[in-house]
């Protein structure tokens, strides 16, 4: 009997190739991981109270207090966070009134250990949103010294250097917060009773409206899940004092849905991220030392997970391995 032989895939095996121990082996391909900035450890960067170098980092997977992490380069509050195959970045700052703060820290998240000079923003001085796609880091909006932007700049998170302006926001704003679905970045939320939610490509274009948080608020984090394709929002000041977590499904334009409340206690100024199941959300106002968590395909009020080491809002916090 003549020998199987394949059927000429150029893939897998050339026409001619014998399917026996002395043929070539099959050509495996291993699916590269999706979502290269997630990860389980949470890192919580700078904040107020007042303004702090501190980096705390807790693993996502179990509740417990969080670690001392290292420092960052200088005293700071309301870093643009980021993340890409293991390294986080805090984009901006505000280290001083006016400002603005342009420096860019980054770490390596599976080390612990002191933040490195990356480079510096083109625009944004504080208060400006960060969202990865695992390669290109961006910063949208922020406040500079004084003046409200609507800049969206990028950086590629392998290479050290300065922003490059991108885009624009659909309106200039700051205290938001932003969350991805690897080829989307959405934009929520802005101090100043700001409940416009943007949406862009990660390599071009200007932003679009995508709709509306429930609660017009600034000050917030926000963070995504991979099976749930959510993006979400937490806490935050509004002029009702109502403070609540919302959601969006990323790859679908519209206002955004309640999900439930942050505990008793925590909400303006909270920082968020999460592995690809979990989010979690640490400290708030000037003192805040609460770190809660939700299960993102799952709405409903979150639960308490633990405490960072130092109290403080206006944390940059961001996640990976």
């Amino acid at each position: 009997m003549s020998p199987l032989r394949s059927l000429g895939n150029p893939d897998i095996s050339p026409f001619d190739d014998v399917f026996a121990a002395t043929g070539k082996r099959y050509n495996h391909k291993y699916l590269v991981p999706l979502d290269p900035w997630y990860g389980d450890r949470a890192v919580f960067m700078g904040g107020y109270n007042p303004n702090t170098d501190t980096m705390d980092y807790r693993n996502i997977t179990s509740a417990g207090n969080a670690a001392d992490f290292g420092d960052l380069n200088h005293d700071t509050r309301a870093v643009a966070p980021a993340s890409g195959d293991g390294r986080g970045l805090a984009m901006g700052g505000r280290s001083s009134v006016p400002g603005p703060d342009t420096s860019v820290d980054y770490i390596t998240i599976g080390t612990t250990g002191n933040a490195t000079d990356f480079g510096d923003t083109t625009a944004q001085g504080g208060y400006a949103a960060g969202a990865s796609n695992g390669t290109r880091a961006l910063s949208g909006g922020g406040l500079s010294p004084s003046v409200n932007l609507n800049k969206i700049e990028y950086f590629t998170i392998a290479t050290a250097g300065n922003g490059t302006d991108l885009a624009d926001l659909t309106v200039a704003r700051y205290g938001l917060a932003a969350c991805s679905s690897g080829y989307r970045a959405v934009f929520g939320g802005g101090y100043n009773n700001q409940n416009v939610i943007d949406y862009k490509n990660f390599e071009t274009a200007n932003a679009t409206d995508f709709g509306d948080l429930t609660v017009a608020r600034g000050y917030i984090g926000a963070a995504q899940s991979t099976p749930a394709g959510r993006g979400f929002w937490s806490g935050g000041g509004s002029p009702s004092g109502n403070l609540v977590i919302d959601y969006v499904t990323i790859d679908t334009a519209g206002n955004a849905t309640d999900f439930g409340d942050p505990p008793s206690g925590q909400g303006n100024s909270t920082s968020a991220t999460s592995n690809a199941t979990r989010g979690v959300m640490g400290g708030g106002g000037s003192s805040d030392n609460q770190i809660s968590y939700i299960t993102i395909a799952n709405t409903g009020n979150a639960s308490d997970f633990g405490d960072l080491t130092v109290g403080r809002g206006y944390i940059g916090a961001t996640s990976g391995d």
